[in-house]
């Protein structure tokens, strides 16, 4: 039962409230299921109050202190708690609908179930919250710290992530196909990405973002066939000369940023494991074998290799397509305009000839 006292002190205004708070420290101010809707509350001193279904709806509580409070039920639709302290705040169930809430404190809070849909909480601290099945629909959560945080079944729909801060934050049971700037998102550690939240979204997510999560290559790759899309052939074993390094990287950069996955052995090759078998990984996993024809890459005994590779593949998959590795056509390859001719070799797709003499 809230303390008629308490609030009568408070009415009395801010100034009056934080002295009193100052005076009886030990004392723990009730204030559950009242009505302080609109008040003016900047700087107010609320710390580890008692606030249950208290009605703060359109209250000013700009850099006030909420830290520890109990605020379960509570109504803060509109609030203003802009540059607030609510650092290990009870939240849970509480309605905070088109609040301000930039650059507040909230780590370490429990927002269970709480609505913050349509909420400003740009640049807030929310880091280590318990956002289980809150409700985040439309919320401004542009350069905001959510690492550690737990975003189980939380609704995310139409949510601005851009710039958002994860790390060790766990995204389970979302649907993160409708989520703005998931592209955007800063990675300062691996996240877990739950397969509820793959089907949820029908794998709607950007790979960047799988990958920044820590979700492997080889995972992403079949990310489409889990949902019932089949696997999409985009992908491409990039093989060349090491004396083509540089026109290497600048195709690879290229096709990355076209949304092309490729396997590139600088990148790509990892410690522990042998070359040769990450190799035949690669060109199993892949769609395309992308081949840069140069004075370099024919005399490379690498090249020679991975086409092969790539050719048994299909021979074991019954595909075979007019090799790229034909004695003839190797031996009409040339350099155009000083570049190397690109080749396709398609496991599942159309051979690209080279070009004729005499084709600019």
């Amino acid at each position: 039962m809230a303390n008629p006292e308490h609030f009568a002190i408070l009415r009395q205004g801010v100034e009056r409230w934080n002295d009193w708070r100052a005076e009886h420290s030990d004392v723990v101010p009730d204030l559950a299921a009242g009505n302080l809707a609109g008040m003016n509350l900047r700087d107010a001193s609320l710390e580890t109050a008692i606030l249950h279904d208290t009605d703060l709806s359109g209250a000013c509580l700009i850099e006030s202190d909420l830290g520890g409070a109990d605020l379960r039920g509570a109504v803060l639709r509109e609030a203003n708690l802009s540059g607030a302290y609510v650092r290990l705040a009870n939240l849970r169930e509480a309605s905070l609908e088109n609040a301000k809430l930039h650059e507040t404190r909230l780590d370490g809070t429990s927002l269970r179930s709480a609505s913050l849909r349509g909420a400003d909480a740009r640049a807030s601290n929310l880091s280590g919250a318990d956002l289980t099945r809150g409700d985040l629909r439309d919320v401004d959560l542009c350069d905001a710290n959510l690492r550690f945080a737990n975003l189980t079944e939380a609704e995310i729909h139409g949510a601005n992530l851009k710039g958002l801060l994860v790390g060790f934050t766990v995204f389970g049971a979302n649907d993160l196909s409708s989520a703005i700037g998931l592209d955007m998102v800063r990675h300062w550690g691996p996240s877990s990405v739950g397969i509820d939240t793959i089907y949820k979204s029908r794998g709607k997510i950007p790979e960047v973002f799988l990958r920044g999560c820590g979700v492997p290559d080889e995972f992403i790759a079949y990310v489409g066939s889990m949902v019932g899309r089949p696997i999409e052939f985009y992908s491409c074993f990039i093989s060349y000369s090491s004396k083509d390094q540089e026109f290497a990287d600048r195709l690879y950069a290229d096709l990355q940023n076209k949304g092309v996955r490729c396997w590139f052995a600088p990148h790509d090759i990892r410690g522990g494991r042998k070359v040769h078998e990450q190799i035949d990984d690669a060109i199993r996993l892949h769609d395309k074998l992308l081949l840069i024809l140069s004075e370099h890459s024919m005399k490379s005994n690498w090249v020679k290799t991975e086409i092969a590779k790539a050719r048994k593949r299909e021979e074991d998959e019954n595909r075979v397509k007019d090799p790229l590795n034909r004695k003839e056509r190797l031996n009409g390859a040339r350099i155009i305009k000083g570049r190397p001719f690109l080749g396709w070799y398609g496991c599942c797709g159309k051979q690209e000839p080279p070009p004729k003499k005499g084709t600019p």
